[in-house]
């Protein structure tokens, strides 16, 4: 609850526990074991920082934080609870103005990012790739800008890298070696990522990060819940949108220095999927945005089941801190408890370690920062009812409200000209470039044969011809060789040898 310009969580020891608007954005950390009340603090959060005007976005991981959006329902519990925290005068039942979104596309607006957007070393360290691969990836980004190719979507990179892969000979003595081996090793990284959902992330129109720094006609902040009960099963999508936010805000935002209030608070839900098993230089990347992003007048509020999931260089950064009760049955869960219990400033009226696991469901401790920067010890605060519905909110509902907030324009999914369409029209021209040769090289082949085969026509017909010519001369010698003989036989015959001699020099002369 949003009160004397401060944001009101619950009593501790009758006395009014606050957290000071100014100090919001040093972060933050809702810790607790499941069932113990972290969803109801964040829900109150929200709320308080939306009556005070400020944005906010949050990740719906069971579904039931969309009840943002309808007022509370009044029951007896939530009656003895009212007058309990003596809010009577200025607790109502009321919705919020909330704006949905998934990246799914099934109970929100889209979330889209390009590919370029996301850029090679980000997306490197999303994929786990080796230092080669990075070095190549590296080299595909800087290929796409000198060629003007724009990487979208994932068939986009895919496209790219297939095209690189395959004139690697040509891009050599300009970007350098680019190995198949690395180029198949990205290929293979891209798959569970896209099996997760990457292809309905990458595109476009891509989120414009400002659409979620809105306010409503009245005044207070729009709070944006991405719906997220399949997104968190999915948890290389997950690290990689979380990512890509907070990079693109670090990016977007100038810098603002001390603000009387956040320009924008963002709740990340089951943030330990952000950090398991994340390699170095990925967490290196988170700590570097969430130190930085406080001067952009941005809050981060880690919301998760121990502070022992978040890496202690990010977890330092965290100093407003409302940790529910954890259960500690093994040595693992014992000292998980003792580090949460260290990380308070120490109250002397009780034992913090202790009370961690003698909190009941919907109470905390609690320390956040006063006026001047400094922790507040920890205290025992019994955390206020949310003035929104605790449940979900009617799916009708939930589609009359994103009909109406402004944000339909990406609805609509848009494949424009880019990295795919412009290779794979080139790789059909070189097909039809590679089939007209070929036809031509064919062409000039048989062309060939044909001229061979009618130079053998003809030199066989040449052949023939003298053959025929050479038959006929011989037949004709014959003829007149016969002819010859029957003359010599007839004048033999008559007696006439004289006769003979001179009659056949006559004619044969």
């Amino acid at each position: 609850m949003y009160k004397d310009g401060k944001i009101y969580l619950g009593l501790a020891d009758g006395q009014q526990v606050t957290m000071e608007l100014n100090m919001s954005n040093r972060h933050g950390l809702i810790a607790g074991a499941s069932g113990t009340g972290k969803t109801i603090t964040m829900k109150v959060m929200a709320e308080s920082f939306s009556d005070a005007g400020v944005p906010v976005f949050l990740c719906d991981v069971k579904g039931d934080v969309s009840g943002l959006a309808a007022p509370g329902v009044s029951s007896e519990s939530m009656e003895k609870r009212i007058d309990k925290f003596g809010i009577r005068d200025s607790f109502q039942y009321k919705s919020y103005p909330v704006c949905f979104w998934d990246i799914y596309q099934e109970n929100g607006h889209p979330v889209r990012a390009t590919v370029s957007d996301m850029g090679p070393d980000l997306l490197s360290r999303i994929l786990g790739l080796t230092p080669a691969q990075e070095g190549v990836l590296n080299i595909v980004f800087r290929i796409a800008d000198d060629k003007g190719l724009l990487l979208i979507d994932l068939k986009d990179l895919r496209a790219l890298l297939n095209y690189v892969s395959e004139h690697k000979a040509e891009y050599a003595t300009t970007y350098g070696t680019l190995s198949t081996q690395s180029v198949g090793g990205i290929l293979r990284a891209l798959l569970p990522l896209e099996n997760q959902g990457g292809d309905l992330f990458f595109g476009e129109p891509a989120l414009d990060i400002m659409d979620w720094m809105r306010t409503g006609l009245d005044g207070r902040g729009v709070i944006n819940i991405l719906d997220s009960v399949k997104l968190v099963q999915n948890p290389t999508l997950y690290a990689s949108f979380l990512l890509w936010m907070m990079a693109e805000l670090f990016e977007r935002l100038p810098e603002a220095g001390d603000l009387d209030k956040p320009k924008l608070v963002f709740f990340f839900d089951e943030a330990h999927m952000l950090f398991a098993d994340a390699p170095k230089v990925l967490v290196q990347k988170i700590e570097q945005v969430v130190k930085l992003i406080r001067s952009k007048g941005v809050g981060i509020y880690f919301v998760t089941q121990s502070p022992s999931d978040i890496p202690d260089s990010v977890l330092a950064q965290l100093s407003n801190r409302v940790q529910h009760a954890l259960r500690a049955y093994t040595p693992a869960e014992q000292k998980a408890v003792r580090v949460a219990a260290q990380s308070f400033r120490a109250n002397p009226a009780f034992k913090t370690e202790d009370v961690i696991m003698e909190l009941g469901v919907g109470h905390a401790l609690t320390s956040f920062l006063d006026e001047s920067g400094v922790p507040t010890m920890a205290q025992q605060t019994a955390i206020i009812c949310p003035q929104s519905l605790m449940g979900p909110v009617e799916d009708s509902q939930r589609r009359s409200l994103m009909a109406a907030d402004g944000m339909e324009k990406y609805d609509e999914y848009v494949d424009r000209e880019s990295a795919y369409e412009i290779l794979e029209g080139q790789r059909e021209m070189e097909a039809k470039e590679k089939a007209l040769a070929d036809e031509r090289a064919q062409f000039e082949k048989e062309k060939a044969a044909f001229e061979k085969q009618k130079e053998k026509n003809e030199a066989a017909a040449q052949k023939q011809k003298e053959k025929e010519a050479a038959a006929a001369q011989k037949k004709k010698e014959k003829d007149a060789e016969r002819r010859k003989n029957q003359i010599e036989r007839s004048l033999i015959n008559t007696g006439a040898q004289v006769l003979k001699r001179g009659l056949l020099n006559t004619l044969f002369k």
